[in-house]
């Protein structure tokens, strides 16, 4: 095999320690050379096309990384992403300040430390001179981080040029990374990359901002992702919700992995905790997993493009069918949702295939709002913002109740004592949740009707109820332990006041009065607690 040359940096640690209460978080940088690199990129690869060893990496920068890379057959320039397993037992040491970092995003953005993302520009071009006729080459960038606008932006930077130049082009576009500040959220921050100056900010728990400037990290175009299947969104965001295996079958990867990010997104806030993989092909590590028929689909949305997939998961039992995406110059064509036995031929037209039966009765408004958005030809920056604030408004509907319940089980403050162990938050009923819906439910924060009891037996049994949940009670039991400590320090407070009373006293008092007494036994109830 070719060898590849590869530029190995030292495991990225912080030399200050944690970001304690007294220091700023910024002042925990002392880092070794390719940390500040390590913090936004696991590693940069460029993998070429050989007619006798298929896929080979040319040049790896930094962190090596063990994976079949994607390949696509369209001509010109295409831009993706994918999503992989980490090897197992495969650890990466990151900065310390980065987990700190971590906890201040919002959970949709939080890495999830078993994946790597893969942002891809590939180019292939007719080149007599070379053997095969073309010249095939990616540009990939593997991180932990799901920020899918900005690595996009930044290969639309950089490939262009790298293709015309040479790999010590390449190593300049690694040191602009490895002078980037960390990702703190909320703070807008200057990122250099061969002469421009791009400004972004992360979400703080809540929002991101260029002399080029991002105006987001992480979210894709969602109207165009949803376009050929508007009519059906609501029912896609009941399938994510609910954690339902689902299939995207599109013409290239690039379509492929924004549809599936955008599906992903819809139930943002909450989090989509099974796994998805924007562009999954037949060289995946999980490709018999996924598409075995001895067991049933897992929970996972897959994007695919090799039509030998339209055989291989047509057990699967909702599966999305996507043309090219363009935006329409006009109102598109309403397309019912098709069963699933008519997913038979390779040329299927697009369309939702599924015998899913919604609980919600359809919201007939938001499809009017956005045909009349073609009609005016609203932008469709302006169409993905109604888009996305319908799917925030729905989740929201749909969470409240749950989060006011969980907030329920917490004990109240009066039953935190600091001479007993911290109480424990009551346990889940999902009979007595199902009674509050009757005065608490979404109907307070939403006009929608139907099977909203049904709809929310079905999240309960779903994977990302058990992540919201598990995750909603680490909280709890962390404010509990730290309320319980609280109330320790305030009695510790006490009973030194006490015992500095105590020994003036002994000084003051004789052993046989009242006041000595008392004293006394305040000062053994101190020192038990100590």
């Amino acid at each position: 095999p070719v060898p590849v040359p590869v530029r190995a940096a030292p495991p990225a640690r912080c030399l200050l320690g944690g970001a304690g209460p007294g220091r700023r978080l910024d002042q925990c940088l002392s880092l070794l050379p390719w940390d500040r690199f390590s913090a936004w990129l696991h590693c940069v690869c460029v993998v070429g096309f050989d007619l006798e060893l298929g896929q080979a990496v040319e040049v790896q920068y930094c962190l090596f990384v063990v994976y079949f890379f994607p390949h696509v057959g369209c001509l010109g320039d295409t831009q993706f992403c994918f999503r992989f397993r980490r090897s197992p037992g495969r650890k990466v040491s990151l900065c310390c300040f980065l987990d700190q970092l971590d906890r201040d995003l919002p959970v949709y953005l939080k890495k999830d430390s078993a994946y790597y993302y893969g942002y891809v520009y590939f180019r292939q071009v007719r080149d007599k001179s070379l053997k095969r006729g073309y010249f095939q080459k990616s540009l990939v960038l593997i991180s932990k981080l799901p920020y899918v606008h900005l690595f996009r932006t930044v290969l639309k930077q950089i490939a262009p040029e790298y293709f015309e130049k040479s790999e010590a082009f390449l190593e300049a576009v690694c040191s602009d990374v490895d002078r980037w500040p960390p990702p703190v959220p909320g703070k807008v921050l200057q990122l250099p990359i061969m002469g421009v100056i791009m400004k972004v900010s992360t979400p703080a728990l809540a929002d991101a901002q260029i002399s080029m400037a991002l105006p987001t990290v992480h979210e894709v175009d969602l109207f165009r992702c949803f376009c050929p299947v508007f009519f059906h969104i609501q029912m896609l965001w009941e399938l994510v919700l609910l954690g339902e295996p689902l299939v995207v079958m599109a013409p290239s990867p690039a379509e492929s992995s924004e549809t599936v990010l955008a599906l992903v997104s819809c139930i943002s806030p909450l989090k989509y905790c099974s796994d998805f993989r924007p562009y999954f092909t037949i060289h995946d590590s999980e490709f018999k997993e996924y598409t075995t028929r001895t067991q049933a689909p897992p929970s996972v949305i897959l994007g695919v493009t090799n039509p030998f997939f339209a055989k291989t998961l047509q057990h699967w039992p909702h599966i999305i069918r996507i043309g090219d995406i363009k935006l329409p110059g006009e109102v598109p064509k309403q397309v019912k949702v098709k069963k699933l036995k008519n997913l038979k031929t390779l040329d299927s037209k697009p369309g939702v295939y599924t015998s899913y039966k919604p609980y919600l009765n359809k919201d007939e408004e938001i499809v009017k709002q956005l045909q009349k958005g073609v009609q005016q030809k609203r932008p469709t920056e302006a169409q993905s913002v109604i888009l996305r604030r319908y799917f925030l408004e729905l989740t929201e509907s749909f969470i409240i109740p749950l989060e006011r319940y969980v907030a329920s089980l917490m004990p109240l403050q009066k039953c935190i004592s600091p001479w007993k162990s911290p109480p424990q938050l009551r346990q889940f009923s999902q009979d007595d949740f199902m009674k509050t819906l009757e005065k608490a439910g979404p109907q307070l924060t939403s006009g929608l009707k139907g099977d909203w009891i049904g709809l929310y037996r079905h999240f309960l049994k779903s994977p990302n109820f058990d992540g919201w949940f598990r995750s909603r009670q680490k909280e709890m039991t962390q404010k509990l332990e730290a309320l319980h400590l609280e109330a320790l320090c305030n009695e510790v407070r006490k009973m030194c006041a006490y015992d500095y009373i105590y020994h003036l006293a002994i000084k003051i008092y004789s052993p046989t009065s009242q006041f000595y007494s008392h004293f006394h036994r305040l000062n053994v109830k101190f020192l038990t607690v100590l």
